[in-house]
């Protein structure tokens, strides 16, 4: 049984997501305030497996709530539910540390699939990488960790050590490097990457994926604005490339 926290201030939607998920064999606790969630998670240290998460809520707003627990290194996936859906919003809605992102009204069979998925996740990046393929290069000493350079990435828990550092990872984070890693060698345009990795629409706006790919240049590259390994192809989109020859 999964434990998943939902924070929304609309009663009505409140209650029916927590009817609506009990049904499928979760555990769910319910609040209307971004406070008691923060206070829950990282005060508390809350075992939830999920959160599900509004962006307009009184006192501290969902963006707020996603951002603190980002920062203080809480990675709980994280689905945020928002009224507001220009490109700006979702992509501040990713930047905040959004896992998911899905605007309102909503299909309630949607919601449940995007928590499922999110679920499955966090336990698929915690089992193995898939099998690898030709294009997975040969550095992947394990199922689940892979080493390049003097960089570990520890699939298992959502990790990153290279250069006496330990950066820990999101899911969206972990999902991109896996998706990019998986395609080493290769460029993968920013279309892909948003329909492959994140499942959005092509029409999406890109740059959510680009700010991304900065923060991972800043985990991976030794000197982020001179990148190597995760290097941008013109007119295209990004390449990995576990061992550069220059």
């Amino acid at each position: 049984m999964s434990r998943i926290l939902v924070v929304e201030d609309e009663a009505h939607l409140a209650q029916g997501l927590r009817f609506n998920l009990e049904a499928e064999g979760h555990s769910v606790h319910v609040t209307d305030k971004g406070e008691e969630a923060l206070t829950l998670l990282l005060k508390n240290n809350e075992g939830f497996d999920a959160l599900i998460l509004d962006v307009m809520l009184p006192g501290t707003d969902g963006f707020t709530v996603a951002r603190e627990l980002r920062q203080a290194q809480n990675y709980i996936p994280l689905l945020m539910l928002t009224a507001r859906t220009r490109p700006e919003d979702v992509l501040q809605g990713f930047e905040a540390g959004a896992d998911d992102y899905l605007p309102k009204p909503f299909d309630l069979a949607i919601l449940l699939a995007r928590i499922e998925s999110l679920l499955r996740r966090k336990n698929w990046l915690r089992s193995s990488l898939p099998a690898k393929a030709e294009s997975v290069a040969p550095e992947a000493e394990s199922l689940d960790v892979f080493h390049f350079d003097d960089r570990t990435v520890d699939f298992a828990n959502l990790q990153l050590r290279g250069g006496g550092q330990v950066f820990q990872l999101t899911l969206m984070e972990a999902d991109l490097l896996r998706y990019l890693i998986r395609n080493s060698g290769r460029p993968v345009s920013r279309k892909a990457i948003l329909q492959n990795v994140w499942n959005l629409r092509e029409d999406t706006d890109t740059r959510a994926i680009d700010n991304f790919v900065v923060r991972l240049r800043r985990y991976i590259e030794r000197e982020p604005s001179k990148p190597r390994h995760l290097v941008t192809v013109r007119g295209l989109g990004y390449q990995f490339v576990p061992n550069p020859k220059t």
